[in-house]
Parts: C-alpha cells; structure tokens; sequence
C-alpha cells in the first residue's frame, strides 16, 4: 500500500476497536488503545492505535489523535520499564508498505529491549497465548497502579 491509498475499514485494528476481533488489551480510555501485539519482536512488545481516527499513517491522522497516542504510548512505556525492567525501549512507527508497514491504520510499537537479545522478525512466530494472558494480567496491575 502507498502513502496516499484509501482507509480500509476492515483492517484488522478496525476491527479490534469495533470488536469484532479480539486482543489483549492492556489500556483503553476514550481516544486510543493499547495491547500486546501477538507477533512481538521481543516480549512485551505492546502496540498503541488510535480508536476516533481513520487514519493509515503520520500524513492522515489528525494531530490530537496524535498526541493522545503518544500519552498513551508513554504510559505503556512506563508500565513495560517498572514491570519488565527491561535494558531499554525502542518506540516505532513505519509509513506505507515499503517503510514496513503491514497494518494500514496509525499505530506505534512499544517494544522493550534487554541486553543481549536481538529483535525478533515481526510475524515470524506468534506468541502463546497463555504467556501472553499471564503479561497482560502483570501489565495491566501494572498500568492499574499508575504504571
């Protein structure tokens, strides 16, 4: 997909904001969303999006639902540091397909990093769902407690 191609409806974070397709949900408020991402590069690997904006990119999406996110993102930050203790946090947005784009609506990666691991291929193996229910219950205390 380019940069300039119509919003599709039916992508896959449409259709967890609707519900009709499930995640692990670590935070929601009225603006945006945050879960686990079922293909994490590294564990923890959480991914923010915006609920209100059908925006595909940085260029489409309006700059307060912006901001909300990255309230977001750095409250999902917070919560992955204090809990994971991790070495460190890469925090990542990709714009159109050949930037790394697989997704077509706005979200950021908050992906903890720890000494001497790589980052994992994204999508190259889906996490289990029960080590992904124990994280989620951990983080969402977690984030519950001001995280």
């Amino acid at each position: 997909m380019s940069l300039t191609d119509a919003y599709d409806p039916q992508n896959i974070f449409a259709k967890i904001i609707r519900g009709e397709a499930p995640c692990y949900t670590l935070y929601e408020d009225d603006d945006t969303l945050a879960f686990l991402d079922l293909f994490p590069q590294s564990y923890g690997h959480a991914l923010v999006i915006p609920k209100r904006s059908a925006a595909r990119n940085m260029l489409d999406v309006d700059t307060e639902a912006l901001c909300k996110m990255m309230v977001t993102v750095q409250r999902v930050m917070r919560a992955l540091v204090e809990e994971l203790k991790p070495d460190g946090v890469q925090v990542a947005q990709f714009n159109g397909a050949p930037a790394g784009q697989t997704v077509f609506h706005i979200h950021f990666h908050v992906i903890p990093r720890f000494a001497g691991e790589g980052l994992g291929i994204h999508a190259a193996g889906k996490a289990d769902p029960a080590e992904l229910e124990a994280l989620q219950a951990r983080l969402v205390k977690r984030l519950q407690q001001g995280g």
